[in-house]
């Protein structure tokens, strides 16, 4: 048999069972609240519960007042102390947690926010499993409404991740309402799984992945990236519920000189705004079109539309524009500057 753990006794607990076996009184609140501390005591000196309620059970027998006249007072005075001495005791767990909670939310935010000392950063880095002397990933994912920790769709998703995966080298949390993983770069599996599952969760909703970057702030370069996927997709409409940065730099090239852009934009496509019932139509019409690959069918049956209504919409596009969707030498700029007005956001952003 594993010999039990040794534990001190709460001061004067055996005369307070003297006391109240000579009295029949009951333990008063300051009694109670001195066991509550000696309790919480236990536990943060790391005296097991287990270890503190047998010890004082032992104490008790051994102290147990002569003649069994108050032996019923006695016990209700024995059953009030240890519950006193758990109340302690889990009151300092649940500090612990807490504190614990709120450290590893800072590590969060200073990580994410590209703050705070490197060395120190790593440090505790380590404490939750991650090493930034491997690359890592984040994928960041969006529902309908904010999330936050502890809130039952990032369990589910977590449960689901931590389940499959294990919790090693693996980061589950929430950040401004979307939930975040972040894992090591050559575990791309992990990241793909979070957001099928977070997709799944959340009701059909978005998830994007950053491409893998060394040290800590090869995490904020890798969410950085996964934030603006998403931003990107909402612009373009893209349907994927998957993104990959890596797959989507075209886009920022694209825009890296806005002026350039807006300007091919308006040049382009300006003579849209002229038409009846405004741009946006043909708007919509080219970018399903060159979307489905300029097939007429494909992108007639997408729009809802027959094949010769949409074959006139095209014509009227030539006609204000100048450009034929259907003319490959016309067709990049065509393309390029549909891109660049959606994420623009023009004709309602003209700047």
């Amino acid at each position: 048999m594993k010999p039990p753990e040794s534990a001190r006794t709460c001061p004067g607990f055996e005369a307070l069972l003297d006391a109240v076996a000579a009295t029949g009184r009951d333990l008063d609140g300051d009694e109670l609240e001195e066991l509550r501390s000696f309790g919480e005591e236990a536990a943060i000196g790391g005296t097991t519960l287990r270890a503190l309620v047998v010890h004082h059970l032992s104490r008790t027998r051994a102290a147990w007042p002569a003649g069994a006249a108050g032996s019923d007072r006695v016990l209700a005075a024995v059953q009030l102390a240890v519950e006193a001495l758990c109340e302690g005791y889990e009151r300092a767990e649940q500090l612990a947690v807490r504190r614990q909670e709120a450290a590893r939310r800072e590590f969060i935010d200073d990580l994410l926010y590209g703050s705070g000392e490197p060395g120190l950063l790593a440090e505790r880095a380590e404490r939750l499993g991650l090493r930034f002397s491997h690359a890592h990933a984040v994928a960041v994912a969006d529902g309908p409404v904010p999330y936050a920790e502890g809130d039952a769709v990032p369990r589910l998703v977590e449960r689901a991740v931590t389940g499959r995966f294990g919790e090693r080298s693996i980061l589950l949390t929430t950040k401004d309402g979307r939930l975040i993983c972040i894992a090591p770069g050559d575990q791309r599996q992990v990241l793909t799984y979070f957001a099928k599952q977070a997709h799944a969760a959340t009701d059909g909703g978005r998830a994007a992945i950053g491409r893998p970057h060394p040290g800590a702030g090869g995490v904020v370069h890798s969410y950085e990236e996964a934030l603006r996927a998403l931003e990107l997709a909402g612009r373009l409409d893209l349907e994927d519920p998957v993104l990959y940065a890596a797959d989507l730099l075209v886009y920022p090239v694209l825009t890296r000189d806005r002026q350039a852009m807006a300007d091919l934009v308006r040049t382009t496509l300006g003579p849209l705004l002229k038409a009846r019932g405004g741009p946006e139509p043909h708007l919509e019409t080219l970018a399903v079109y060159f979307d489905s690959g300029c097939v007429t069918t494909q992108a007639a049956r997408r729009l809802s539309l027959s094949v010769r209504a949409l074959t006139y919409r095209l014509e009227r596009i030539h006609l204000l524009t100048g450009s034929d969707p259907a003319d490959p030498r016309h067709r990049y700029a065509l393309q390029t500057a549909v891109i660049g007005a959606r994420i623009l956001g023009w004709p309602a952003h003209k700047a």
